[in-house]
């Protein structure tokens, strides 16, 4: 029988251990507006980009942004907004309370979504 020695299975160093907790607590949030054309496939995309790189546990919910007071009251940067535990996972400088669209810069330009591809690396960088 052969026995695995420590340095076959090095321990996570502090920094990715950090990272995982962080990721077993975090709360992904979309906030969005009624009618908004592009909040149905960000949320499409968003629990696909979970699944892929979040623990099966994390919690998910979505926002209604239903007046200038609620948006201001957010980080809330147009719709749709993604937030990990609060903060815009994408972020920028043109928070809001305009019940308004946002424009993601993507590999194909701009759009009113993030791609699946973004959301995951953004994810999994998240920290």
């Amino acid at each position: 029988m052969t026995e695995l020695s420590e340095e076959a299975s090095s321990p996570l160093d502090d920094a990715e251990l950090d990272l995982q907790r962080k990721k077993l607590m975090a709360t992904i949030e979309l906030l969005h507006i009624a009618d908004c054309p592009n909040s149905g496939e960000t949320f499409l995309r968003r629990q696909r980009a979970v699944a892929n790189t979040m623990p099966a546990n994390t919690a998910v919910k979505s926002t209604l942004i239903d007046s200038a007071d609620t948006a201001a009251g957010l980080p809330f940067a147009g719709s749709p907004t993604i937030l990990v535990d609060g903060v815009d996972l994408f972020p920028t400088d043109g928070r809001t309370s305009d019940l308004a669209c946002r424009i993601y810069l993507t590999p194909n330009g701009l759009a009113g979504a993030p791609t699946q591809e973004q959301i995951e690396a953004a994810l999994a960088t998240h920290g």
